[in-house]
């Protein structure tokens, strides 16, 4: 499969041999907080989590979520991907990132990455982005990728209000 590389950043298909890496982030307070609990409590969990949201969208598809990995030293940084998420119009942008490397443009770069793909490669055009109110880092992230905020959303078996977020391509 297909991985991706900015100046400092390669963005690897997620699998499962991230399988601690995916343990770690998806128990971080803000990935509670932001994104919710996935019940991913054990290496066990975070394997089948891979095997059943990430990989059969990848396989149907050719993209779905990305392990950000720092080409400096090979640390695995975070995640971003393009999801085809129940409820949405277009493909979904997301992006975490473990605590230690928030606020260093990581972020940014993975995902301003992906949108050019996305755009250029996958030939999407529109991708989609939701955000909880509160999450303001994320807000300023996407305004700053040129989103525009659309409306205020629930998707399908969640009654969470959302903020939507659109980015059209020209074409």
């Amino acid at each position: 499969m297909k991985h991706f590389e900015t100046d400092r950043l390669l963005l690897i298909p997620s699998s499962i041999g991230d399988a601690s890496f995916y343990l770690e982030l998806l128990n971080t307070p803000k990935w509670l907080q932001n994104i919710g609990d996935r019940n991913v409590k054990s290496i066990e969990d975070s394997k089948a989590y891979i095997e059943q949201k990430m990989l059969p969208q990848l396989e149907k598809l050719g993209f779905s979520n990305y392990t950000v990995i720092r080409k400096s030293d090979n640390i695995k940084l975070g995640c971003c991907g393009l999801y085809d998420r129940e409820g949405i119009d277009g493909f979904d942008i997301g992006f975490a990132f473990l605590p230690a490397y928030e606020k260093m443009g990581y972020a940014y770069e993975s995902a301003s990455k992906l949108k050019q793909v996305a755009i250029t490669q996958f030939k999407i055009k529109k991708i989609s982005a939701i955000t909880i109110p509160e999450n303001k880092s994320s807000q300023k992230l996407l305004e700053k990728l040129d989103f525009d905020f659309i409306k205020i959303i629930t998707i399908p078996n969640d009654d969470e209000k959302l903020m939507l977020y659109e980015y059209k391509t020209n074409s």
